[in-house]
């Protein structure tokens, strides 16, 4: 197996575990239309553990285009992003290096998402290993994860132009 290497350092896939991707919609203070989020995350669970994973990931956003703990970006304005939302068919495929992920859209999540033609992202550095896929999370859960400020902080943020076919 190859490692990939930037100034930064290197990785390798394996290093970056299982990654997740999760969505909700809400309408913020002020606003007309409700707004979609992607939240992308890892379960910490990397062959070298979940602070190895952790800066395995801030390399891939890196590489991706996306500044790990820096300002919101806009994907439709910076051309090295390498982040591609696509909406098709209730789901949301976000992919970039290292990174495919799918989200069965609900509805309202897909209403907000065309309806603004953007999505926000948030790509967690920070683990999150209790939520498991097939595991439901409750609001609070998302909330308390979403919103705690290590979290926020250590993250890349990113506008994401919805892309569809047809």
């Amino acid at each position: 197996m190859t490692t990939p290497q930037t100034s930064t350092g290197t990785f390798t896939p394996a290093q970056l575990g299982t990654q997740i991707l999760i969505g909700w919609s809400s309408r913020q203070p002020g606003a007309d239309q409700d707004t979609a989020y992607l939240l992308a995350y890892s379960l910490g669970d990397g062959q070298d553990g979940p602070e190895v994973g952790r800066n395995a990931l801030r390399i891939a956003l890196e590489r991706a285009g996306l500044q790990a703990g820096g300002p919101i970006q806009d994907a439709a304005e910076a051309p090295g992003i390498q982040a591609k939302l696509l909406v098709q068919a209730g789901q949301a495929v976000l992919t970039m290096p290292h990174l495919k992920a799918q989200y069965p859209a609900p509805p309202e999540w897909l209403a907000a998402a065309l309806g603004q033609g953007q999505v926000y992202g948030m790509f967690a550095t920070t683990p999150w290993p209790e939520a498991v896929p097939g595991q439901p999370v409750s609001e609070d859960q998302l909330r308390a994860f979403a919103a705690n400020e290590e979290v926020v902080r250590t993250a890349a943020h990113c506008l994401l132009p919805v892309r569809s076919i047809g």
